[in-house]
């Protein structure tokens, strides 16, 4: 099973959604770098369940432990291993679907690629692996924001409901002052309002993030194969619940002349952006952005038609605690892989560079 993502700087992560804990291992971080620990644990309790009505009424700590490659919050340039313990597993809510299918969830295939699965919330099909991201993503953030480099995700859209102002109209400093972590407050009101309404119903709903990274330098990326644009695609879709994404403007039913972007000067600056700051696979020094496209959560509240192990029709009632919807607490996550990319080519650009 692929664990770790990234080429330098690498993560690899391990845990299961009801075991005794989640972690991982960081591979590649440079040497000397001064970690602020308090801003890992901020971002952690911006994707840990429980806080607030329209997320999951899991209640996790999630306080991450580190076990080595940090020295008086300082990196040693080793690997920096850490864990996060799973204090508020009910495994029990899930003895019932032991033997069922789920709709929708990995557990079907799980069992048909490995023989067996782990019926406990997934086990590690779940999201509650994405905590291990955010806590190398942030150390990722950390360093690459001594570059001057800054990225911010928000929620610009639920179900059909979305935001319709451009993101540099928006203060994307104050993403937090809503609990759906939308910038819009007329459509954040109404966001909140549509969640709560499908909790209440059993339902769940999908929609979009939008990620915008300022201040990337020019000359991130790898023709051809390893394209900064394919990296960023597949760490987002390598996320729980991700079906697709799209960099920069949607110009598919435009012509070319409406949507070529025209340099402006030596520094990069183009007219517009429509390319979402990646030409040919390479950072051009525009704003990278790029919408993230969300399924609805699949553990729904209601009565599902499925089968069980043995083939034979059957119903699911599903208990345990889950997300109405998803996006809220995916904020932090797709910020962090952003973050890891951005960094992991950052450096792969220093070591093709000529001495």
């Amino acid at each position: 099973m692929a664990s770790t993502f990234g080429k330098i700087f690498k993560i690899t992560s391990f845990g299961e959604s009801h075991g005794k804990a989640i972690g991982g291992v960081i591979d590649g971080c440079p040497a000397g770098i001064k970690i602020d620990i308090s801003e890992i644990q901020k971002q952690l309790n911006r994707r840990r369940p429980g806080q607030s009505q329209i997320t999951s009424q899991r209640q996790e700590s999630d306080k991450v432990e580190f076990l080595s490659g940090i020295m008086d919050d300082i990196t040693l340039g080793t690997p920096i291993g850490f864990i996060i313990n799973n204090n508020d597993a009910k495994s029990s809510d899930y003895e019932s679907t032991k033997s069922i299918y789920r709709p929708s969830h990995a557990d079907f295939v799980y069992e048909k690629k490995y023989g067996l699965r782990d019926h406990r919330g997934g086990g590690r099909s779940s999201a509650r692996e994405t905590a291990v991201r955010v806590v190398a993503g942030s150390i990722a953030n950390q360093i690459i924001s001594k570059q001057g480099i800054s990225i911010k995700a928000f929620v610009s859209k639920v179900k059909s409901l979305e935001i319709t102002k451009n993101y540099f109209e928006y203060n994307l400093d104050k993403i937090d002052n809503s609990i759906v972590r939308c910038p819009d407050k007329d459509i954040s009101k109404k966001m909140i309002s549509l969640i709560k309404d499908a909790k209440d119903n059993g339902d769940t709903l999908g929609g979009e993030i939008t990620c915008v990274a300022e201040n990337v330098p020019i000359g991130l990326g790898e023709p051809v194969f390893d394209k900064l644009d394919a990296d960023l695609a597949k760490a987002m879709l390598s996320i729980n619940a991700v079906k697709g994404i799209f960099i920069g403007n949607n110009k598919t039913e435009a012509f070319g002349s409406e949507s070529n972007d025209v340099l402006q000067n030596l520094d990069g600056k183009t007219k517009t952006n429509n390319s979402g700051g990646i030409v040919g696979g390479i950072s051009n020094g525009n704003d990278i952005f790029f919408n993230v496209s969300f399924k609805p959560v699949s553990t729904l509240m209601q009565v599902q038609d499925t089968i069980n192990d043995q083939g034979k029709k059957t119903s699911i009632n599903p208990k345990g605690r889950h997300d109405p919807c998803v996006l809220p607490r995916a904020v932090p996550i797709v910020e962090a892989m952003t973050a890891i990319v951005l960094l992991d080519h950052f450096l792969i650009n220093k070591t093709n560079k000529i001495l």
